[in-house]
């Protein structure tokens, strides 16, 4: 039978020490990594995101910019993708209700990574809840996407533009549009042309000396004008500038609203002939018997309609008017004549 060999210190010794240089190893790589630590340092939130990005099991998870943690787990929960967030528990009070996950990327080759942003309002998320998510930032391929859709649209431009269509295309590719965009061309040149040797009515003003002087004088005077209303001199500058003309304006303004309200609400007689149907409707009778009166006298019905129409009538009484007053005279001329009494006594 073969012998046991036993082991010596020095052997059990030499063991020993490498098995404690693999533990401090360990250690120091957990202690100096950015996402490592201990299991007791570190705890789990959770967020959902329509689309995962490129983010798989093991891409970082980073608190404003710095990364803290790995996304260690990835699945589909209904049409979302929730992911578990491993972060060190040293960002508890980072991460609140009010912070926002986004799907962003490592690197321009598409690595996804988890983006948090700081914050100090609100709650921190307990562990396994939910951090609000937000839209993912643009990938290569939105990028990509949008190029190319934007060199497709270009490319039908450039194809409308060669077909003639649009404006544009009307001005490249129609000769007679053209030919007249060349005449208005033309002629936009001669009037700068006619303008420049003074030629017209704002030639002259572009030109003439005596002209600018005349637009200057006229500039001066509009000046004075607008500062003497300003300083409240003339009736127009008081009419502006003087608070008692002001006030008695609006005492004014303020009667005639008061004189109207009256005017609505009956008052006066002015006010219940506007508002008062009896009223008006006996003054609507009068105006109706008066037209009526009127028309009977046109028409020589009655004694004053007579009178005012027979011919006869009027040279009747006329002639009675005239006899009357001979009569009188006479009376005056010789009253005896006339008033001669006798008195006889039995």
């Amino acid at each position: 039978m073969p012998r046991t060999r036993s082991l010596k210190w020095s052997e059990l010794k030499i063991g020993i020490m490498a098995v404690a240089a693999i533990i401090i190893a360990a250690v120091l790589i957990l202690t100096l990594s950015g996402q490592g630590g201990f299991w007791w340092q570190r705890y789990t939130i959770r967020a959902k995101f329509a689309n995962a990005g490129g983010v798989v099991e093991g891409s970082p998870v980073r608190v404003a910019g710095l990364p803290v943690g790995a996304v260690t787990r990835i699945q589909f929960i209904g049409p979302d993708v929730h992911m578990d967030l491993e972060l060190r528990k040293d960002n508890v009070e980072r991460v609140r209700d009010s912070s926002l996950a986004t799907v962003g990327s490592v690197s321009l080759l598409g690595e996804g990574a988890v983006d948090i942003s700081a914050s100090t309002i609100g709650q921190p998320i307990p562990p396994w809840g939910y951090v609000p998510s937000g839209p993912a930032a643009a990938q290569m391929s939105d990028v990509t996407t949008s190029a190319a859709k934007g060199i497709e649209e270009l490319t039908g431009l450039i194809t409308d533009l060669r077909a003639g269509r649009g404006t544009a295309g009307k001005l490249m590719t129609d000769e007679q549009l053209y030919s007249e965009l060349r005449q208005m061309t033309a002629a936009a040149r001669q009037v700068t042309d006619n303008l420049a040797k003074g030629k017209g009515t704002l030639g002259e003003l572009l030109n003439n000396p005596e002209s600018a002087r005349q637009l200057e004088a006229s500039m001066r005077n509009l000046t004075a004008i607008t500062d003497k209303i300003n300083k409240g001199q003339g009736s127009l500058g008081q009419l502006m500038n003087d608070p008692t003309l002001a006030k008695h304006l609006t005492d004014v303004t303020g009667n005639l609203n008061t004189l109207t309200g009256n005017l609505n609400q009956g008052r006066g007689t002015m006010g219940r002939l506007l508002t008062d149907d009896a009223l008006y409707q006996r003054f609507n009778a009068v105006t109706t018997n008066l037209e009526t009166l009127t028309a009977n006298l046109n028409k020589g019905q009655g004694t004053m309609g007579k009178l005012m129409n027979d011919q006869a009538l009027y040279e009747n009484i006329n002639k009675t008017v005239g006899s009357v007053n001979s009569l009188i005279e006479d009376i005056r001329k010789d009253p005896k004549k006339f008033l001669n009494f006798k008195m006889s006594i039995f």
